[in-house]
């Protein structure tokens, strides 16, 4: 598994879309929050980190998508494989490693965030500091987030050979899975005692509710049995893959 997690890292950073995915991540992360007016921090009139927790679920959205879309599609489309298949390592290492590799470049790219805390605790004024627990909640919130997408994206990408229909796929079961039941609960159809329900299957509602700063086991429980689902959901689309391959071999 070690060996599947160091080359998927060098992969990614071996490629120029690997550094421009993280570039246009922390660029978009830096213009939403100081430079756009209506989401610009300097505008808010507060110390705190709201807006950019508003928006970083939506620009990992496009950033999980970039990073997974090639985790099984590549091998795919190369051949490759068939030649993982004959190594000693079962399907669930592989898909641990690859897994896990995208866990790390996805945290590579939120470390750098961190300096818009300790600038914003410098700018405020004296009795406007920002509240930390809320902050930590954020981004707890943020990883769970982002390994709940993780996961989804490693899964889209074994079902096809093509990275950008890996891409399409993985960005919309990622925006469905996350606001899709939110926006269902708000019909009028379902507004009567089933939506709270509803909205509680999306990862936003839990994502929300982690960013307060208290930490639930319910939303800890959500996100972990997501990421297991999926994991294993990858494991029986490659088991079917590798073995319709091993036919027309």
């Amino acid at each position: 598994m070690r060996s599947i997690f160091i080359k998927e890292v060098n992969s990614f950073f071996s490629s120029i879309v690997g550094y421009v995915a993280l570039l246009v991540f922390l660029v978009a992360c830096g213009l939403f929050l100081w430079v756009i007016p209506d989401y610009s921090i300097l505008g808010y009139g507060f110390a705190a980190m709201d807006r950019f927790f508003e928006i970083a679920p939506w620009l990992l959205l496009l950033l999980v998508p970039a990073v997974t879309m090639r985790s099984f599609s590549d091998e795919f489309r190369s051949g490759t494989i068939e030649w993982l298949s004959t190594k000693p390592l079962t399907s669930l290492e592989i898909i641990l490693g690859k897994y896990f590799a995208t866990l790390a470049l996805i945290g590579f790219a939120l470390l750098p965030t961190l300096i818009y805390v300790y600038t914003i605790a410098n700018l405020a004024l004296p009795d406007n500091t920002p509240d930390a627990g809320a902050i930590i909640g954020s981004y707890i919130g943020l990883i769970f987030l982002a390994a709940t997408f993780s996961a989804v994206g490693v899964f889209c990408s074994s079902l096809t050979g093509n990275q950008v229909v890996g891409f399409l796929i993985s960005l919309l079961s990622c925006y469905l899975l996350y606001t899709g039941f939110e926006h269902l609960s708000k019909l009028p159809e379902l507004s009567a005692g089933i939506d709270y329900y509803l909205s509680m299957i999306g990862m936003e509602f839990h994502y929300t509710s982690i960013s307060r700063g208290l930490i639930d086991s319910r939303d800890v429980i959500y996100f972990l049995s997501v990421i297991i689902l999926f994991i294993a959901l990858t494991r029986f689309s490659l088991s079917n893959r590798t073995r319709d391959i091993a036919r027309q071999a």
